[in-house]
């Protein structure tokens, strides 16, 4: 490669986008999301798969839970209290449907809603929308 190819590579990776953190919010909701949703209907034949989607949305809504309950999360509180009590919700609903008790597609329309408002959001924001996951 040429001098000249490096520093254009160089370049054009330094120009590319940077995401924000609610597109970065988006692009985690909409993977999990898309975890689940490949397993919905499926449960018995892809189990391992059904749990590491439901274990990775655990981790995020964990993660979630963790940023709200901080007093210094810049959220309103009203929305700070739902957000936290959605965590609690997939929490218990995950291990319903490990159990074979529920399926997945609560979890999916929590997290299509969540994702929903987000992009609303990122619209209102100016920010553009999302980048796909």
């Amino acid at each position: 490669m040429t001098a000249a190819q490096n520093a254009q590579s160089a370049y054009q990776n330094a120009t590319t986008a940077v995401n924000t953190p609610r597109q970065i919010e988006y692009q985690a909701f909409a993977k999990v999301t898309h975890q689940l949703s490949a397993v919905l209907g499926k449960e018995r034949e892809a189990f391992p798969q059904l749990a590491e989607a439901l274990h990775q949305n655990k981790r995020l809504w964990t993660t979630i839970a963790t940023d709200v309950a901080v007093g210094e999360n810049g959220l309103p509180d009203l929305l700070r209290a739902r957000l936290f009590y959605l965590a609690e919700f997939t929490r218990e609903h995950s291990r319903k449907v490990l159990r074979g008790e529920a399926d997945a597609g609560a979890l999916i329309e929590i997290n299509t809603a969540v994702m929903k408002g987000l992009r609303d959001s990122l619209s209102k924001a100016g920010e553009g929308a999302p980048c796909p996951a």
